[in-house]
């Protein structure tokens, strides 16, 4: 950074700065902690010398408290390493098939990621909402901004089942629902994705539903179809056409890279000899209300009975041992 030439390049140079802040961090907070496990140490020493002081013994389980506490989110920094990890997250949530029932399913998951996101005081745009039927929707497209939120949400991709006494039964009877989660990365202009012009359909819509706070009578929506994949991303939040169409441009750059990603692993997969289910289809968390409640995850095998609390949007004991498990998976590939 000291060099004569260090800003002739900009982008580059922020994110080189970027990246030396956040390892700074990183140094700053090891060092942190190694200075409270040191007074934790000489404190403890003084109790065993004085085992009557319980003022002494009451600082020292304070200070035990609050080192576990602070290592607990030092260990999670050191899980969220991955190369994307610290970018934004596109979210998006599309009910599958039973009307009614998995469109109030998808407006539920919808609710429990605000509900998150404002627990961390992420920002949370809706760029698309398309509103269901009689309840719910039919899909919706967010965009969550902080420092690691797709690091934390790429533990909710995936389909999500729930397990209910429907509410819209006359009868009472239970209804299983599904809905997908699919989470990608906000790209930046370090990375490079080819798109064609000639690949692309855009088309203009007036804005409309519960992402569309500024309504108009302009059709300022706009809807991009990649031709040759078949990939539909639309925005409508922004007040200019402009705008939703540069957002939604970032979103299909961020699907197709991706897209190529999951078929660079199904490629490795292939000549490693493995059976990998590379697809959105697997089923990875479970939602069940009746008979019993219980919220478990079929990938790392955590579980809870407060399902209140998870649709209030209490989900990072679920993250933290997805991203366990994750780097177990990775260190035994």
């Amino acid at each position: 950074m000291a060099q004569p030439n260090f800003w002739q390049q900009p982008e580059k140079a922020q994110t080189l700065i970027k990246q030396t802040n956040q390892d700074k961090e990183k140094y700053d907070n090891f060092m942190h902690l190694q200075e409270e496990q040191e007074n934790a140490a000489v404190a403890l020493e003084l109790l065993q010398e004085d085992s009557s002081d319980h003022q002494l013994a009451a600082e020292l389980s304070q200070n035990l408290h609050t080192l576990e506490s602070d290592l607990h989110q030092y260990e999670l920094a050191l899980l969220l390493s991955g190369t994307y990890d610290a970018n934004n997250a596109i979210v998006e949530i599309h009910p599958g098939a039973g009307g009614t029932e998995s469109q109030d399913w998808g407006a539920m998951l919808l609710r429990m990621y605000e509900r998150w996101s404002e627990q961390h005081h992420f920002q949370v745009e809706i760029e698309d909402y398309q509103t269901g039927e009689e309840a719910g929707i039919k899909s919706v497209t967010l965009m969550v901004k902080g420092h690691n939120a797709y690091g934390l949400l790429r533990s909710e991709h995936g389909v999500h089942r729930l397990v209910r006494i429907s509410p819209f039964d006359a009868a009472g009877r239970r209804h299983t629902s599904f809905a997908s989660v699919e989470v990608m990365p906000e790209l930046d202009d370090t990375i490079t994705v080819e798109i064609n012009p000639d690949d692309l359909r855009v088309d203009v819509f007036r804005s409309s539903g519960a992402g569309g706070q500024h309504i108009n009578k302009t059709s300022s929506a706009v809807r991009i179809t990649h031709l040759p994949t078949g990939i539909v991303v639309s925005s409508q939040a922004q007040r200019s056409q402009l705008q939703n169409r540069q957002t939604a441009m970032n979103m299909l750059k961020a699907k197709l890279y991706q897209k190529q990603l999951a078929a660079q692993k199904q490629r490795e997969a292939q000549i490693k000899g493995e059976q990998s289910a590379i697809g959105w289809g697997s089923q990875i968390r479970s939602y069940v209300f009746h008979p019993y409640t219980m919220v478990k995850d079929h990938r790392t095998n955590y579980e809870t009975s407060n399902g209140q609390a998870v649709m209030d949007g209490d989900l990072d004991d679920f993250i933290y041992a997805y991203l366990q498990w994750k780097l177990q998976q990775n260190e035994s590939n």
